[in-house]
């Protein structure tokens, strides 16, 4: 199981803080191009790679990665530093040196608009055709989309996160449920069957769709529904695209079906922690759950009193066609612009994305998903079969993400605060709430660009 910090608790904070955001909006470094790198990659030479990771299992692993790099490119070493915040490679970026680093991983995909407009990483579309590599037909389509902004790829995916659905299978069987449900009709039938009252509270819920609760944030939920978010001019379309107002009405139904929000609120202060053993889908208290693909392990670790069930989340009931798709995001790597050693710095960026035996075992050693078509099926994974569930949503191509924006995930907080107003009653109209939402979206990137 993976010990990191999973996208969306990074997601706590999807706006830099106001001076980091200083910093990458006042950048004035332009990347290199392939072309223009000077530097002789078969020279003798040491680059720097900053990555995020921090658990004991996830530094090792990135040791072995680094090391099979080494091995193959034997003239490049590479300094490994390890637990740095976006924060601090913001700064890093902005200020270069010959402390900074070559190469750079962050676990925020929301910071891939504001790294590819400030140009604080390098276009890598150079890079990648020089290498005479397609990103297009090696990393999932998703994955694909989530490294660029306004057609400048200055990131690669180095390993994702898929989205799923987590169901308590003797839940099941006691409610005469045989199968996960696969579209929302389904799915809310299904919550309701799964939901037993206690009093004014619940000894089980079916589901949580609060805002609030575990994973269930406006963008998981949303991706089933495949929104645009923005136009081709980069004006937001949630008040005229018919699958966000869709999204936000059923799950608005599934809150007040099963209780409604004040009910709900109060059931779920009273539950465990979401990183913690006491989980509510691990205790048992619900029994339907909303998660990435690293809660197999640690609802295994937690040793639940009944078998877990994984397959991908219901589709809208007129998009059953597309059912196995679903949310995804991951980790991302790219070349500091301020580096001389760039040519040397996309060897090591092009061996951990894009070599199918390194994506593969790092796979293996973090238990994320793999992040090429290649890794994906590859014979030499090594997992849990249920885990193939995250593996196929990755690959599936109508699986989805939230496009990359100028400034970074300002957008998608705007959205999950119309998300928390409606679902508690405060915003009534949501048409009204949706226009004025998109006018603030348009508004704040406006004055970020």
């Amino acid at each position: 199981m993976p010990t990191r910090i999973p996208e969306v608790v990074r997601k706590a904070a999807f706006a830099l803080t106001a001076s980091t955001a200083l910093l990458l909006s006042t950048t004035a470094c332009t990347g290199q191009s392939a072309s223009e790198a000077s530097d002789d990659a078969s020279k003798e030479q040491t680059i720097t790679f900053w990555h995020a990771w921090s658990a004991p299992n996830e530094v090792k692993a990135v040791q072995s990665l680094v090391a099979g790099f080494e091995k193959a490119h034997p003239n490049i070493h590479v300094n490994v530093v390890g637990n740095m915040t976006d924060d601090k490679i913001n700064q890093a970026l902005r200020a270069g040196g010959s402390k900074a680093p070559d190469v750079i991983s962050s676990f925020t995909t929301n910071n891939v608009g504001k790294f590819c407009s400030s140009g604080a990483l390098v276009d890598l579309n150079p890079f990648f055709k020089k290498a005479h590599i397609d990103p297009g037909a090696t990393f999932p389509k998703a994955m694909n989309q989530y490294t660029q902004y306004d057609l400048n790829r200055c990131a690669a995916p180095l390993l994702g996160d898929a989205y799923g659905l987590y169901y308590n299978k003797t839940a099941f069987a006691k409610a005469g449920i045989q199968t996960p449900p696969k579209t929302w009709s389904e799915f809310e039938t299904d919550a309701k069957k799964l939901t037993i009252a206690q009093g004014d509270t619940y000894k089980q819920l079916g589901f949580m769709p609060d805002y609030h609760g575990w994973e269930t944030t406006t963008e998981h939920y949303m991706g089933q529904f495949s929104p645009t978010y923005f136009d081709r001019s980069g004006k937001s379309t949630i008040a005229t695209d018919p699958a966000v107002a869709g999204a936000f009405t059923l799950q608005k139904k599934l809150v007040d079906d099963l209780g409604g929000f004040r009910k709900l609120e109060k059931f779920r202060s009273g539950l465990g922690d979401e990183w913690g053993p006491k989980h509510p889908f691990q205790t048992g208290q619900v029994a339907m759950q909303l998660d990435g693909e690293w809660r197999l392990g640690m609802a295994m670790d937690a040793k639940p009193g009944f078998e877990i069930g994984v397959a991908p989340l219901p589709v809208p009931d007129d998009q059953a066609a597309q059912y196995g798709k679903g949310y995804i995001t991951g980790t991302i790597a790219g070349i500091a612009a301020t580096s001389k050693k760039q040519n040397a710095a996309w060897e090591l960026l092009k061996y951990m994305t894009t070599d199918t035996g390194a994506v593969v075992a790092f796979s293996n050693a973090i238990h994320n998903v793999p992040s090429t078509l290649a890794a994906l099926k590859s014979p030499d994974l090594k997992y849990d079969p249920r885990f193939k569930t995250f593996l196929d949503i990755a690959a599936n191509p109508n699986s989805t993400t939230s496009p990359a924006s100028v400034n970074g995930g300002v957008y998608l907080t705007t959205i999950q605060q119309l998300g928390y107003d409606y679902e508690s009653g405060k915003v009534t109209d949501l048409q009204t709430g949706l226009q004025q939402a998109a006018k603030q979206i348009d508004t704040d990137i406006a004055q970020a660009k």
